[in-house]
């Protein structure tokens, strides 16, 4: 009896030792930052009186509470395939020296000290001003639609795109469709409109461009979009 009541006893003690407690909380996963939701200066289509600018966004906050910082991006490329600029800083402001008389495009996202990165900010559009400049190119026309990459069906589509001009001149467009790369084929010339049907056939990539010119000869091209059909 004696030994079943220490066995009893022992199981009671391992039972207790290994079942009675709670298990450890896993780590909580680290959390990016929030998105720069405000683009404060140079606004959008602004036209720049001299060609150093103090470039100023909201701040975000970390949802773990670490410590953030800015990249700031200037490109002359809507697309942001090339940088002028590429700048890390702990402030929400960034004094820049850019060329003159050209049209750029810039962006900013958060990057926390872990190194994850929240989403970039809008895209804002601005052209700093020349030595008596009289005109002043259109800004790269934007894409609207189809998407980039973006895979369609049907027999037609509409190809949709926007563009501004700082002098806000009228602006006319010349569209290139093809299934090359770069497009060659002129498919729309000279037209006010912002967007054109096109015919498809299945199983096909598509390319496109917009040339987009104002009434005092300034001319900008845009980049080369494409999708495919089903």
């Amino acid at each position: 009896m004696k030994k079943i009541g220490l066995l009893i006893s022992i199981g009671i003690i391992l039972v207790s030792c290994s079942g009675g407690g709670d298990s450890p909380e896993t780590p909580k996963e680290n959390e990016a930052p929030g998105k720069v939701t405000s683009l404060t200066y140079p606004t959008n289509n602004l036209l720049c009186t001299t060609n150093t600018l103090e470039f100023k966004w909201d701040t975000v906050t970390d949802p773990d509470g670490d410590t953030v910082e800015y990249l700031l991006e200037i490109s002359k490329d809507n697309q942001f395939a090339s940088l002028d600029e590429s700048i890390n800083t702990a402030d929400n402001f960034e004094a820049v020296t850019l060329e003159k008389n050209i049209a750029y495009y810039w962006r900013v996202k958060a990057i926390d000290s872990k190194g994850l990165s929240g989403d970039y900010s809008t895209v804002f559009q601005f052209y700093t001003e020349g030595n008596a400049e009289i005109n002043h190119l259109p800004f790269s026309p934007q894409l609207v639609t189809p998407a980039i990459d973006e895979s369609i069906s049907g027999a037609s589509t509409n190809l949709q795109w926007d563009a501004s001009d700082v002098d806000n001149d009228p602006l006319i467009y010349d569209v290139y469709f093809d299934t090359v790369n770069p497009p060659v084929t002129k498919v729309g010339d000279n037209q006010t409109e912002k967007t054109l049907t096109v015919n498809l056939s299945t199983s096909t990539t598509y390319y496109w461009k917009i040339v987009v010119k104002d009434d005092k000869g300034g001319e900008t091209t845009g980049q080369v979009w494409s999708f495919s059909v089903n």
